[in-house]
């Protein structure tokens, strides 16, 4: 496994994990998410940590995306288990919404595709006044799966899901904070100070409320689950995007840097 792709600390009850891939825009390769969420494992267990923050670093990237042209390497006997029996933005994305404690995303810079859907899965996002978001399956030609559509209904609700995935364009700090997707937006000179004050704040209060606050809120959010037989339906919506024209029109497009154009079949 690439060495540093994630760096985490902590101080005092705050955990601090950092995307460490600027040269790849903080692209999620599966190293990545499984290093996510072996810290997030760690953490759980020694109870040390009651407040994360998660963040894209100093750069004007908090994650591109993911990245699907990387492929582990070297990779630990632990986490080559880990790529057998798990997809790594499933399990990390579920590791980082289950951690006990808040976790705060602190969106130092554009998050698009998984890389939003990462910072859906916390509980609070903070972004930076320069940064931009977005979603960009519709212009790409996929169908987004099933479990990430959910995760950003439970955060930002069915209407503004709605408007992110069809018009598949890129939001504003501003408008993403209007539209229920962000939390707070701050300038980058204050981003830092601003993210890290709440989470010390939240880290100070009593840790079973924190917990067990966050797990009740967590099984109130199970009402917005679908059902097995919906679940198999929606998988096999995602398929046919897969097997479509409009995808490979779509990924052509991106690569040349035009307009695609979609034919519905």
């Amino acid at each position: 496994m690439a060495e540093n792709v994630v760096l985490d600390k902590v101080e005092g009850f705050v955990g601090t994990i950092t995307f460490n891939r600027p040269e790849r825009r903080n692209a999620l390769s599966p190293d990545m998410l499984f290093s996510v969420h072996m810290i997030l494992e760690r953490w759980a267990r020694e109870q040390a940590v009651r407040c994360v923050v998660i963040t894209g670093g100093e750069g004007k990237a908090f994650s591109s995306g993911y990245d699907i042209a990387s492929i582990p390497t070297d990779v630990t006997p632990e986490m080559e288990e880990l790529i057998k029996k798990h997809n790594p933005l499933e399990l990390c994305f579920g590791t980082v919404k289950n951690f006990p404690y808040p976790t705060i995303a602190l969106l130092n810079g554009y998050a698009f595709g998984a890389g939003l859907n990462l910072s859906m899965c916390c509980d609070i996002r903070v972004i930076c006044d320069e940064a931009k978001i977005g979603m960009p399956p519709a212009k790409l030609g996929l169908v987004y799966h099933p479990a990430g559509l959910v995760e950003f209904v439970q955060a930002a609700g069915m209407a503004t899901t709605r408007e992110l995935f069809f018009s598949g364009r890129n939001f504003t700090a501003a408008e993403a904070f209007e539209m229920g997707l962000v939390s707070h937006v701050k300038p980058r000179a204050e981003l830092s100070a601003f993210a890290y004050a709440l989470a010390a704040e939240i880290a100070g209060n009593a840790p079973i409320s924190l917990r067990n606050t966050k797990r009740i809120l967590n099984m109130l959010e199970k009402a917005f689950n679908i059902s097995e037989a919906d679940r198999a339906e929606a998988e096999r919506l995602q398929a046919e995007g897969f097997a479509s024209e409009d995808l490979r029109e779509g990924q052509m497009a991106f690569l040349e840097k035009r307009k695609p154009v979609f034919k519905g079949k």
